[in-house]
């Protein structure tokens, strides 16, 4: 089994159709999408993301960081989400992204996340990764 992240991608129109959807609908679209994943034992995580205009950008393309409020302005693409998946394969990844109730216009990046497992085991810094992912029971 291997850990995949779908993110969620909308653009300025994509989020500006979401917000027109009912509350409760939206809820209710997104529960069963949930409760299938959770049937098939596949979901580790999921979360949808504030308003993008009560965000922030933190700019590191110069000297020194820049932090600009949002709204972002004009945007191709936003993350407004993700999902965790423990699937057998990236087929089986892109398979539920597929399903994934997604509003029209908007994209679902399928991205594999790698394992500490595939990190040199004797480096410090995994060292002491691994050893807070046991104490924390993530491992």
């Amino acid at each position: 089994m291997s850990k995949y992240m779908l993110i969620m991608r909308g653009t300025d129109e994509s989020m500006a159709k979401m917000m027109q959807t009912p509350f409760e609908e939206m809820l209710e679209t997104v529960g069963r999408f949930n409760e299938e994943l959770i049937r098939a034992g596949v979901l580790v995580a999921a979360e949808g993301l504030d308003d993008p205009a009560q965000g922030v950008v933190v700019d590191f393309s110069g000297e020194t960081p820049v932090v600009t409020d949002g709204p972002y302005g004009e945007t191709k693409e936003l993350f407004g989400g993700y999902y965790v998946l423990d699937v057998g394969s990236k087929e089986e990844a892109v398979e539920w992204a597929k399903r994934l109730p997604a509003i029209p216009g908007s994209k679902v990046e399928v991205r594999r996340v790698p394992g500490i497992d595939e990190f040199p085991q004797d480096n410090q810094w995994i060292i002491k990764e691994r050893q807070w992912r046991e104490r924390t029971g993530q491992l």
